[in-house]
């Protein structure tokens, strides 16, 4: 009963008593589940093709409270409802809870069109544009974080300091290190397999109790489906072993960051690969070059959705394989894209996402960019070679989010293809989380302050 399932399955397993719950969740601005839990019998009864939810829900930070400002969404508008449409195609056994299935939403309005600045609607509205031009993207987003010895609970109660990670090395590819924390991995891999996500692997990443997992490449919608119950479901396996896991672009200063690289490639409506040529020196095809020039012409203005917090800009220093400079390369990790495989499968991937972001709006924004590449034609300029880090003349990527704001606020490019109403309404996200910030006094400032100043 593991993976994928019809709703015809569903349905025997509700009448057999081995699932008595279905969650209906719709990813949010942030990336998180959000939804209801359904008695199995009422679901197939009453919520099989929609249920309401409160639309202040996309209107909401981190801590759930509702913003002012948004023009979808506000008080003065009363905070009524929008309709969620259960799609049937992401039916799964979720098997580390017990009699409970999932299926993900498309967030509509009342007339059933998708809202517009929900993210599976942001993304899906992109790939529509490939489909008008006979094409479709691959793509596959890995996905680090942090594990650690302590519990959400204790956690906070140590107000984040002190934290024991599981492990105390750094443990990037090192089998021994990784067998301590593998009764936590085993779960998460068996668990989200399990769940119909086809897992490769495994592995340590460059810091202690660091992990990653990398799932199959896929259809980009798919893949990002995988990704957000992915993470939530590290989350769930990692609380139910009292642990707590972090997605934190920078949970600590002096260690590794952790990353979300997005690998992507096209091909046409037969499934051929449009990337490939191997005419070519490096088996680029001109396609594929036009998307990748694209993604460089659009690298800051498409930043906010890669790196969406303050804490996401945390992560872009020098020497520690997380990208500074918007430049390519082939097999280069100090840049901010670079090329990987050959024949069909070659690919680009973008190495500046974090941990932290939505996949749904990265993706798009990583299609938005390249489409203006195709559309345009830009030209890819030569691949960067050498240390990227200690690179004069080439262009950044956006040191802050007050830096990546400024840049999607001025392009046209992203507005035209996204919409200016999307595009203001994850401005405005992006200036709240910005302004909470400011208004802060940070252990930083205490500490040197408290006495010296």
């Amino acid at each position: 009963m593991a993976g994928n399932w019809t709703l015809s399955e569903l349905e025997a397993a509700i009448d057999a008593g081995t699932i008595d719950t279905v969650i209906v969740a719709f990813p949010d601005m942030q990336g998180r589940l959000t939804g209801k839990r359904f008695t199995g019998r009422f679901f197939l009864d009453s919520a099989l093709h929609e249920t309401h939810a409160c639309n202040y829900l996309l209107t909401v930070d981190i801590d759930m409270e509702p913003v002012p400002g948004y023009k979808a969404a506000s008080w003065q508008k009363g905070y009524g409802d929008f309709v969620l449409k259960p799609d049937i195609s992401t039916l799964r056994r979720i098997p580390w809870l017990d009699g409970t299935a999932l299926m993900l939403a498309d967030v509509c309005d009342h007339h059933g069109e998708d809202l517009a600045h929900a993210p599976r609607s942001i993304l899906k509205a992109q790939l529509k544009r490939l489909a008008d031009r006979d094409m479709q993207a691959l793509f596959a987003s890995e996905l680090e974080f942090y594990a650690f010895d302590e519990t959400t609970e204790t956690a906070t109660a140590k107000r984040w300091r002190g934290l024991k990670t599981m492990g105390d090395n750094i443990e990037d590819y090192q089998i021994l290190q990784t067998s301590k924390n593998e009764p936590l991995l085993r779960a998460i891999r068996n668990g989200l397999a399990g769940a119909g996500i086809p897992i490769e692997n495994s592995k340590g990443e460059w810091g202690p109790g660091q992990e990653e997992v990398n799932v199959r490449y896929s259809e980009a919608l798919e893949m990002a489906d995988w990704h957000v119950i992915m993470k939530n479901g590290i989350k769930e396996i990692a609380h139910l072993q009292n642990r707590a896991v972090t997605f934190m672009a920078k949970w600590r200063y002096d260690l590794a960051g952790s990353s979300s690289h997005i690998h992507s490639s096209l091909r046409d409506r037969a499934g051929s690969a449009l990337f490939a040529d191997a005419g070519d020196p490096l088996g680029m095809s001109a396609t594929m070059k036009s998307w990748l020039a694209g993604h460089l012409a659009l690298a800051g203005e498409m930043t906010l959705f890669l790196a969406p917090y303050i804490n996401s800009y945390k992560r872009f220093q020098a020497g520690t394989f997380a990208p500074t400079k918007a430049v390519w390369s082939v097999d280069n990790r100090t840049t901010g894209f670079r090329v990987v495989g050959e024949g069909k499968s070659i690919r680009t991937e973008c190495r500046i996402g974090g941990a932290d972001l939505n996949p749904y709006l990265a993706f798009a924004g990583l299609v938005a960019a390249g489409l203006h590449g195709i559309d345009e034609k830009l030209e890819l300029p030569p691949a960067y070679a050498g240390d990227a880090y200690a690179a004069t003349g080439q262009p950044d990527v956006p040191k802050t989010l007050r830096a990546a704001i400024d840049a999607l606020d001025g392009s046209a490019v992203l507005r035209a293809a996204l919409g200016d109403d999307v595009v203001e309404h994850y401005l405005h996200t992006a200036r709240w989380e910005q302004l909470e910030y400011d208004r802060r006094v940070t252990d930083w400032e205490l500490q040197r302050g408290f006495e010296r100043y």
